[in-house]
């Protein structure tokens, strides 16, 4: 009979005790997930606010993150459907994870997904979008990925780097995808002219994108053809 550990709600915290051993899986409970995230509230409330979880288990933090995000936006924008798409497109843009061990990867991306989808319907009911659920399915796809966090590539014979992509809002409507290597994104190297700053006033540097794309509508981010389509650099 299996014995696993459970969180004060009665949730299991591991899967089995060889995944303990081999990666060291033990997931957060739901009590100190939110303790922690209590600390940067202010952040997790700011629908366009970045999150990475380098070691997303199957997204007990990005699911939090993501409902605190939806709850924002329900408030400020469901009188209007095409302002709740947006903005729901863009919470869900900013979260992004890295595990190391697929079937997490995949139970991440559907999570997030079922909750995208229950505030979504909640609101909307019989007026759903296909078109909308789509992208957001896209945006795990790119977002939620399988790799070592450590060293920044994915854990198989082909070690290729992890590459995300970022989705910036421009035009009201339109997205801008960029790709950067993890690697590149973690880099603490200033660049030859003009710098970045961050909040603390140190030198940023630049990333330098692996790939850009053109604007698109965000309603269309899952059609055929835009993840090979790409803008031509110099």
């Amino acid at each position: 009979m299996k014995n696993l550990q459970k969180d004060i709600n009665g949730n299991s915290q591991i899967k089995n005790r060889q995944r303990v051993a081999d990666h060291g899986e033990v997931f957060t409970s739901e009590r100190e997930v939110n303790a922690m995230l209590d600390l940067v509230k202010q952040e997790t409330e700011r629908i366009d606010s970045r999150f990475l979880e380098p070691a997303c288990g199957t997204g007990n933090f990005l699911v939090e993150i993501l409902r605190r995000k939806l709850n924002v936006v329900e408030t400020r924008y469901s009188k209007n459907q095409l302002e709740y798409e947006r903005y729901s497109i863009i919470a869900l843009s900013s979260i992004y994870g890295v595990e190391i061990l697929k079937d997490n990867v995949q139970t991440c991306r559907d999570r997030l997904l079922g909750v995208f989808t229950h505030y979504y319907s909640n609101n909307y009911k019989k007026n759903i979008k296909s078109e909308c659920l789509k992208s957001a399915e896209f945006i795990l796809s790119r977002n939620i990925l399988w790799g070592d966090a450590l060293s920044l590539k994915t854990p198989d014979e082909k070690a290729e780097p992890i590459i995300f992509s970022e989705w910036s809002a421009v035009n009201g409507s339109m997205i801008k995808r960029r790709d950067y290597t993890m690697a590149n994104l973690l880099e603490n190297q200033p660049i030859d002219g003009p710098n970045l700053f961050s909040d603390l006033g140190d030198k940023a540097f630049i990333p330098t994108p692996v790939a850009e794309y053109p604007l698109i509508h965000f309603l269309k981010l899952s059609e055929s053809g835009f993840a090979g389509l790409k803008d031509e650099q110099d």
